[in-house]
């Protein structure tokens, strides 16, 4: 598999779904969505959500730590190597996508090119 999910990264998540799948009209499975969307200042924006959803003619699925991970095909082509973590310290909190195939990123972190 092109990604990898840290096992911070998904301790977070596990967490977060468990909270989603507690509400009275929670989905039956709720899934890590990865994708790569146009925009930003570099180009590219990785992108994560939770996503009720996984179409087998489009996703890709993949399981680390527990944690099922839904790609879109298009999206995988950009996803090579990608880490993504989790911080919690005192100056950020948060994740975090490091991808080794960017070849520029902007300032902030959130876009990139290929």
């Amino acid at each position: 598999m092109s990604v990898t999910l840290t096992e911070k990264a998904a301790v977070e998540v596990k967490k977060i779904i468990t909270e989603q799948l507690a509400a009275p009209e929670a989905p039956p499975q709720i899934f890590l969505r990865m994708s790569v969307k146009g925009g930003g200042c570099s180009g590219f924006q990785n992108k994560l959500d939770l996503d009720p959803k996984m179409d087998p003619k489009l996703d890709e699925k993949f399981e680390q730590h527990g944690v099922e991970i839904v790609i879109d095909r298009r999206s995988l082509m950009y996803l090579n190597d990608v880490v993504v973590d989790f911080h919690d310290d005192l100056n950020k909190r948060g994740f975090s996508i490091s991808n080794p195939s960017a070849k520029t990123t902007c300032g902030c972190g959130s876009s990139f090119s290929m």
